[in-house]
């Protein structure tokens, strides 16, 4: 998708010109046109180092799904991002997360460094114990190949970080 949210077309109408507006057509590319903007406007900049230009981030990629979906921003060493992957695929309150799919992840790329999210679409926001539980579990094995968790957002009607409730 397009970092624009919209595009221009010239077209033709008898002998004068004109341009065309071709608005993204469904809510979810609305969305990720939103996301590719905060990302190239203010994230990308910060180096993911702004907690609420992440969230929004985040909110605008995941805030949309109707089942849960986990995912990991794949971050270099200077925290600049390398690759947003939506990794798993749930139900309408769970996703079975594997930290072997992560850490694969995370090779594949050399990242020195992530973020995890996943949605809520129930819209609560409060980490529940399974999601500390995977969180811990996911840190213990990046830990051994020297790759630093930065945060887990949960994204529901207003995002939570780990990191700002002292849950990392």
């Amino acid at each position: 998708m397009s970092t624009k949210a919209m595009s221009t077309k010239p077209a033709r109408q008898g002998t004068i010109d004109k341009q065309v507006t071709q608005w993204p057509q469904t809510v979810d590319e609305v969305l990720a046109s939103a996301a590719n903007i905060i990302a190239e406007r203010f994230v990308k900049k910060d180096a993911y180092t702004n907690p609420q230009a992440t969230k929004d981030f985040l909110t605008y990629k995941l805030g949309g799904y109707e089942r849960e979906v986990f995912a990991v921003m794949l971050l270099d060493n200077q925290h600049q991002l390398l690759e947003f992957k939506e990794l798993f695929f749930g139900t309408l309150d769970a996703a079975s997360v594997y930290p072997r799919e992560v850490v694969k992840a995370v090779l594949v790329v050399n990242a020195a460094a992530v973020i995890f999210a996943h949605n809520h679409p129930s819209g609560e926001s409060e980490p529940s114990t399974a999601d500390k539980n995977i969180t811990k579990r996911l840190s213990d094995a990046l830990a051994l190949i020297d790759v630093r968790v930065l945060d887990h957002i949960v994204v529901g009607r207003t995002p939570v970080s780990f990191a700002e409730c002292g849950l990392l």
